[in-house]
């Protein structure tokens, strides 16, 4: 293996690895972390390439940060490159999770450690707010998409719809649509 190549598969560990270690509120939260080294500090794909994985690893099932963290690794330094940033990306998690776990007995649950945890909270509503907003400025493209977004949000939120149920339906309706598009296009030539 070369120099380079051992480069990219460290920064592919330390991407995913930071971003598993100091974002809260899981995968939306960590996307800009994530964003901000692919894309602008280490250059392992553009801004379009991953904008689309991490759309695409958010509707699959699973673990957002996994998802991304296979296909910006699969990218950038094949399927060696996604092992590595796969494992930067659950390494904290399962550390973290295993000593919290046996610590958690120990923590006070009043006074200030109460505080620290709701501050939390609130800083990672902002996080996934941001990553949200960074998406939809890349998806949202047309008036079809937002009203798709908007349709896919009230079922959500006000009809209490599956998820699930709602991104197959947007699927088979966008699929549909550039169908007629196309046929359209078909007949104008």
């Amino acid at each position: 293996m070369n120099k380079e190549r051992l480069k990219t598969l460290w920064a592919l560990f330390l991407i995913f690895f930071k971003a598993g270690t100091f974002t809260f509120a899981g995968g939306l939260a960590m996307l800009p972390v994530i964003e901000k080294d692919v894309v602008e500090k280490y250059r392992l794909m553009p801004q379009e390439d991953f904008l689309e994985d991490a759309t695409l690893a958010q509707t699959l099932p699973g673990v957002v940060a996994l998802n991304c963290a296979s296909f910006v690794g699969r990218y950038a330094a094949g399927t060696v490159g996604m092992l590595a940033a796969g494992f930067g990306a659950t390494f904290s998690a399962f550390v973290i999770m295993l000593a919290a776990t046996i610590l958690l007995q120990f923590i006070p649950q009043h006074g200030p450690v109460v505080g620290a945890f709701r501050g939390i909270r609130a800083a990672s509503a902002a996080l996934v707010l941001s990553a949200a907003f960074s998406l939809g400025r890349y998806n949202l493209k047309s008036i079809f998409g937002v009203a798709v977004m908007l349709a896919a949000f009230a079922l959500i939120l006000f009809a209490n719809i599956n998820s699930l149920i709602v991104i197959l339906a947007a699927g088979v309706i966008g699929c549909l649509f550039q169908w007629i598009i196309s046929r359209r296009k078909g007949r104008t030539k």
